[in-house]
């Protein structure tokens, strides 16, 4: 029978990760009116205010300070709210429609991706069944993007900058991930907060400066209230219900159980679509199982590996049996 902080950690990561399936489809109605840049800077701006009241009043004002940790701070934040919002909506912008499918699949690859930046950081081999895994979801990642059709890769040029701007992304977030370990010290809101607000200030240098020279209209106030319900999806549930309850439902599970839940990002996102109208192929369908079944496998063979280099218990040896000899007193 589950025990409450299983169902409780379920529920947390379920809803985190259905949001973020929700995401891509919201976004794109939402990137049809403003382009994505400020987009993701308004969204995570907001995100961090809300943040930041929650953060003073239950740590107070001195969870604000940096402690000798800025240049760490900003840099994950960089890599969460600046690099993945941004290029992966981006991306998503310039592939049009299918872009949306194209961002939802990259999500699914965060815990492939963690084991390519694991390899490369700290030179150390992955496991076969890891490299296997890894090449069974790009399989399915390359079905779903080019949706079986092989004219897909004589038009590649088309495709190739977004779906590097969604992968760049998508690898941000891996970092940013893997940057809480150093902050373990430290509260989830605190850390979420602190990178929020960093990350924030990076995206507002870019963007100002992108409208300082021209290269980005600042939308005008009719554009922002022509997409407040959107924006208003991506702020409180993507952007922050999702943050919280995912750390949080990690925190709970282990982030080798609560991984599983990622799967329901694509399976959230073709529902929303297949509402909308757009016609899913079954090479999407194909590659998407192909995907959640690379991630299955790898999370069963990684437990296989974990069992086999656990300790086993202790057993005393019998003590040896000593003759007794009786003598005469």
């Amino acid at each position: 029978m589950l025990n409450k902080q299983v169902i409780i950690g379920s529920i947390l990561c379920l809803i985190a990760s259905m949001s973020w399936g929700a995401m891509f489809p919201v976004a794109h109605v939402a990137l049809q009116q403003i382009d994505p840049f400020y987009f993701s800077f308004i969204r995570y701006l907001i995100v961090g205010v809300i943040l930041t009241l929650l953060l003073w009043m239950k740590e107070g004002r001195s969870s604000f300070r940096l402690e000798g940790r800025g240049k760490a701070l900003l840099f994950f934040g960089t890599m969460a709210f600046t690099v993945y919002n941004m290029f992966v909506f981006f991306g998503q912008s310039l592939m049009g429609e299918p872009g949306t499918v194209a961002a939802s699949i990259m999500e699914v690859l965060m815990p492939m991706i963690s084991i390519m930046v694991l390899w490369i950081t700290t030179r150390k081999a992955p496991q076969p069944y890891m490299l296997t895994s890894v090449a069974i979801a790009l399989i399915g990642a390359l079905l779903v993007i080019t949706k079986g059709e092989l004219a897909f890769f004589m038009t590649a040029g088309q495709n190739l900058l977004p779906l590097l701007l969604i992968f760049i992304g998508v690898v941000g977030w891996v970092v940013y991930s893997m940057g809480g370990s150093q902050f373990r010290d430290w509260s989830i809101l605190r850390y979420s907060t602190l990178t929020c607000l960093l990350g924030s200030a990076v995206s507002f240098v870019i963007v100002t400066l992108a409208s300082v020279f021209g290269v980005l209209p600042v939308p005008a106030w009719d554009t922002l209230l022509s997409i407040k319900y959107e924006m208003s999806f991506m702020i409180l549930l993507p952007g922050l219900a999702a943050l919280l309850c995912w750390n949080s439902g990690l925190k709970l599970l282990s982030p080798l159980n609560g991984i599983l839940f990622i799967n329901f990002v694509p399976i959230t996102t073709f529902v929303i679509m297949a509402f909308q109208g757009y016609q899913i192929s079954m090479y999407e369908i194909y590659g998407t199982l192909l995907i959640i079944f690379a991630l299955l496998r790898h999370n069963v063979q990684q437990r296989k590996a974990e069992r086999q280099i656990q300790p086993r218990p202790y057993m005393a040896a019998p003590e040896p049996k000593v003759d007794m000899i009786k003598t005469a007193p």
